[in-house]
């Protein structure tokens, strides 16, 4: 027994280092197949090219192709492979590449694979990563955008267009001299945008990463033909071409189309197309793997009328303060024209969002609230001294004009600063002025797709003075030209109207409904802007049919300067000029009266 026990002992020990000896196997080509998949798939394409017969082509391959798709997520399987055929096999796999942005590229590809020494490889050749792949060829991935939906006017008209455009940039690195490329730049683009000077190019550049142009600006075709003679040999100046959503007329509202355009660039851009194709060693494009055509958008229509866009602008483009145009269908809230000349762009779009002081055209909401109140009528006789003093703040008239007693409507149309301060300090509290500027818009709150828009506020006074001089638009009172179009809407429809500029969206209401003015307030206050056209402050233009409206003087800062309004309505047409710092009220009148008769 002891004998036969160490014989069983001692086969038990050898038997385990006779099983590594006789039946240890290497990796079988799927097994090489699989990890050189997976080491590509995740990156590692040292690690790939290890496993292949030509390291150093196959990792230069690999790199190339993954810089030039730069996939977020790459899954490469192998499936069943036949048997091999001597020292040589293949091992199919599907390939799913994804490409960002909702681009999934699939296709199903194979290995090629060589035994050498006992030992399975890849049998590197480009056919290897893609079937149609060929020696001195890469893969790119191309990205075509469409041209952009055209952006249309309410009559079908564009508005802003697909527009070729020559971008124009430097590269310091290209440039031996860019200091002389900066100045001979300057000086044949300055007059496109005053902007551009050779410091400003000579920063940009320069703050440029390394392999990167500095853009310098973006021109038509026109415009950069014009100067193309100039520039074009520049060393270090490039020029590319595409299309950008540009206006058809330059001179049509620039700050307001602009800004109408960057709001709109995500909805009329369309889809881009993307295809994978393959580049022989100079580039070209040899054949196309896969991909999608781009998908142009739909345009989008605007309450603009270009007619009456146009009238506005022409209006004011003789004006040499900041001046504003904001008209108003009342019937629907539809935005006709938003206009402003130079001096205006340069301070934003003030016809939407700026805020200034409204002068007598808050004469309009303080009649409202003092009617509706029941404090007033019509033809009621009412004081209008040439000044008044209330709480020790003295109030005059424009040159202490004084009419004695008048009717409300004489008071309202020769814009009697006096009569309104009372009626203000005397006969409403300081919660009425402030709800009434609510019920004609003063303070509503809307998004508008498209644009921003800031209508105004009306502070609750907190003194009699305060009130007195809310009043007359002198006190806390901050409205904008589009807020004072809205009060006039009011008085013609009744209601607020909601403002819309592109038809198939929707404004929000940000702000509580308001109770509508009643009916016969509205119906008296219509009267009195009708006097003021006929036989008031704007009688300048009472040759224009059916026109009524509200002058406004409104002195800002240390009160030696003034704005001029001239706020009113023409049938289904409202409206508000604002030419700012203009001194009187009078060449806001003129500028309605233009913008009036050039509108059909």
């Amino acid at each position: 027994m002891p004998r036969k026990l160490s014989l069983v002992i001692a086969f038990t020990l050898v038997l385990p280092l006779g099983a590594c000896g006789l039946f240890e196997s290497k990796p079988s080509q799927d097994d090489i197949a699989r990890t050189f998949l997976a080491d590509f798939a995740g990156g590692d394409t040292a690690g790939a090219a290890q496993l292949t017969d030509d390291a150093n082509a196959s990792k230069a391959l690999m790199d190339k192709v993954r810089a030039a798709l730069k996939p977020t997520a790459l899954k490469l399987d192998a499936t069943a492979s036949q048997p091999p055929s001597g020292d040589t096999a293949t091992v199919p796999f599907n390939a799913n590449w994804n490409l960002d942005k909702g681009r999934t590229w699939t296709y199903q590809g194979s290995l090629a694979m060589t035994k050498a020494s006992g030992d399975w490889r890849v049998h590197w050749q480009p056919e290897d990563v893609h079937p149609k792949l060929s020696a001195q060829q890469s893969l790119a991935l191309t990205v075509v955008q469409p041209d952009p939906a055209p952006v249309l006017d309410r009559d079908g008209a564009p508005l802003l267009a697909p527009t070729p455009v020559i971008g124009i940039a430097v590269d310091r690195k290209q440039t031996p001299d860019l200091n002389a490329v900066a100045t001979a730049l300057a000086a044949a683009l300055n007059k496109f945008d005053n902007s551009i000077t050779a410091q400003s190019i000579i920063d940009g550049a320069t703050k440029t990463p390394d392999g990167q142009a500095y853009s310098v600006v973006n021109l038509r075709d026109s415009d950069y033909q014009s100067v193309k003679a100039q520039i074009h040999e520049l060393p270090g100046v490039t020029f590319a071409t595409q299309s950008q959503l540009l206006a058809q007329n330059k001179s049509l509202g620039p700050q307001f189309l602009s800004t109408l355009r960057t709001a709109v660039n995500a909805q009329v851009a369309g889809a881009a197309g993307w295809h994978v194709v393959t580049k022989d060693a100079a580039g070209t494009t040899v054949a196309d793997l896969a991909g999608k055509d781009p998908q142009p958008a739909t345009s989008l229509t605007t309450t603009i009328g270009t007619g009456i866009q146009a009238a506005a602008q022409n209006a004011i483009a003789g004006v040499q303060q900041p001046a504003a145009i904001v008209a108003m269908q009342p019937s629907t809230g539809e935005i006709l024209a938003v206009a402003q000349n130079a001096p205006a762009d340069a301070q934003g779009l003030i016809a939407l969002t700026g805020q200034f002081p409204p002068g007598s055209t808050f004469k309009i909401v303080t009649g409202v609230s003092a009617l509706e109140a029941g404090k007033v009528t019509l033809d009621g006789p009412l004081p209008c001294p040439g000044k008044t003093t209330i709480d020790g703040r003295v109030i005059p008239n424009e040159n202490e004009f004084d009419l004695g007693t008048v009717p409300l409507r004489t008071a309202f149309a020769q814009s009697c600063n006096t009569t309104f301060s009372q009626i203000a300090a005397g006969s409403l509290t300081s919660q009425q002025l402030a709800d009434t500027a609510k019920q004609m818009g003063i303070g509503a709150d809307f998004t508008v797709p498209g644009v921003v828009t800031v209508t105004g506020s009306v502070p609750v006074p907190t003194s009699t003075v305060e009130r007195a001089e809310d009043g007359f638009g002198q006190g806390k009172d901050q409205v904008s030209p589009f807020g004072m179009a809205l009060v006039a809407s009011t008085v013609v429809k009744g209601s607020i109207p909601t403002p819309t500029l592109i038809r198939g969206t929707e404004t929000k209401v940000n702000t509580p409904a308001q109770q509508p003015v009643p009916g016969p307030v509205l119906d008296s206050m219509r009267q009195m802007m009708r006097a003021v056209v006929t036989d008031g402050t704007a009688k300048a233009i009472r040759d224009i049919p059916d026109v009524a409206g509200k002058t406004g003087t409104a002195e800002f800062g240390d009160g030696k300067n003034s704005h001029g309004w001239f706020v009113g309505y023409r049938g289904d047409l409202a409206f508000a000029v604002l030419l700012v710092g203009a001194g009187t009220s009078s060449p806001a009148v003129v500028v309605g009266g233009n913008f009036l008769r050039a509108v059909k």
